[in-house]
């Protein structure tokens, strides 16, 4: 039976002179990353995440290890849709680890991830914020490739976040979702849709005024939504039948809350428009 990839991406940001720089970067396939660019400015480093074998299968290991030195500030993006193929009966996993050092910020924003009927996957994420350090990350998810008809009634997917501060929990979701039938079509479980999202901000105080904004941009949608203050952040939620949509949305927040944190706008990943 394929044992499958053991791919490995290591990636350092530090500042120099006001420039936010990829000084290490150390790869082992299929993960692999872009030459880093600068769309608005030296201050924030862009970089694309490429998965060059196209999808994942099941015996698949892929870990991500990302460290931000002090006051450096980076968006990090993948190239296009991950899959998550069909199992052969092994659990494929991905772990990603992300320390952010003394005034950094990092904003962690894949593109969705399809989990194709029958696959067995899991992720960890564990963020490590020093005092002064932000983190901006979300997931979107469709289960099952919709546009064909296709619901994810076998499999089982998992994806286990933390984010941590100096040894105190800021935030720590584990999600588990069987696949079946019923889980797909029940109330407590997809509600018949096959898009759930999260979009976390953490390492900042956020005011009511923000969480009500965030609110008001949803307004007048369909679907589920919903908007949460955390003890040190905002936390967003979806589930519905559209990417385009949940994508639009949380777009809209990372604008919000730039501007709010740090007085510039969003600026897209040009590789969302190819």
């Amino acid at each position: 039976m394929n044992a499958g990839w053991h791919g490995k991406l290591n990636l350092v940001y530090a500042q120099r002179g006001g420039t936010t720089q990829l000084i290490h970067s150390q790869h082992q396939a299929p993960l692999k990353v872009q030459r880093p660019f600068y769309p608005e400015g030296e201050e924030v480093c862009h970089s694309v995440i490429l998965h060059t074998a196209g999808g994942v299968v099941g015996g698949d290991r892929l870990s991500i290890d990302l460290r931000l030195e002090d006051n450096a500030r980076t968006l990090i993006t993948t190239a296009a849709a991950g899959k998550i193929y069909r199992s052969n009966g092994l659990q494929a996993r991905q772990n990603i680890e992300i320390q952010v050092n003394t005034g950094a910020g990092v904003e962690w924003l894949p593109q969705e991830t399809i989990i194709f009927d029958g696959a067995i996957y899991r992720q960890d994420l564990r963020v490590e914020l020093a005092l002064g350090a932000t983190w901006l990350g979300w997931e979107i998810t469709r289960f099952g490739r919709s546009a064909r008809g296709e619901r994810f009634c076998s499999g089982e997917w998992r994806s286990h976040t933390e984010i941590w501060q100096q040894g105190h929990p800021l935030w720590i979701e584990r999600l588990w979702l069987p696949a079946s039938e019923e889980i797909f079509n029940s109330p407590h479980g997809l509600a018949g849709q096959p898009v759930v999202a999260s979009l976390a901000w953490v390492g900042q105080s956020v005011s009511s005024e923000i969480v009500e904004k965030a609110r008001n941009l949803w307004q007048g949608q369909p679907h589920q939504a919903g908007v949460t203050r955390l003890p040190l952040g905002l936390l967003c939620r979806y589930r519905g039948s559209s990417t385009a949509q949940v994508r639009k949305w949380f777009t809209d927040i990372w604008h919000l809350l730039r501007l709010s944190f740090s007085e510039r706008p969003a600026c897209i990943p040009r590789v969302w428009q190819i």
